[in-house]
């Protein structure tokens, strides 16, 4: 299936395609468009667009709206969405220390990388690693 967003990728875009990859099109391909761009490719599910289906809603990030539509219920994810919308979307309180940390890394990815294929693949490996610490941390927590 194709996927459009658009340019210059940060922690929201790098997450969808994550959670793209691993739990809903094992054989992805991601279009970048411009940022403000209205003119979407056709037969392309847009994705962290302002509109767009799977995008910002009700002060939630895209992630977040992912999560919704395709219901995706493991707390894991529902976690990492919580860290994505407080380093993505304005919030009252920040409740998770990891989510500025991860904003930077994203940042750093994206400036590191040649091209924006290239920083979603590099940024797959970090949201590898944190869904691994954050499984970690439950199953510990389980155990106690």
């Amino acid at each position: 299936m194709k996927w459009v967003t658009w340019q210059n990728v940060g922690i929201d875009r790098i997450g969808c395609a994550w959670l793209i990859r691993k739990w809903i099109d094992k054989n992805p391909e991601f279009i970048f468009i411009a940022e403000g761009s209205t003119a979407l490719p056709k037969a392309a599910e847009a994705f962290d667009i302002p509109g767009a289906r799977l995008s910002h809603h009700g002060g939630h990030c895209s992630f977040c709206a992912f999560l919704r539509e395709y219901k995706l219920n493991d707390p894991l994810l529902k976690r990492i969405g919580r860290i994505i919308d407080e380093a993505d979307t304005v919030q009252e309180a920040n409740v998770e220390p990891a989510a500025a940390g991860l904003d930077l890394i994203c940042t750093g990815i994206r400036l590191a990388s040649p091209d924006d294929a290239t920083a979603l693949e590099r940024g797959a490996l970090i949201y590898d690693a944190l869904y691994a610490a954050l499984k970690a941390e439950q199953e510990g927590a389980q155990q106690r």
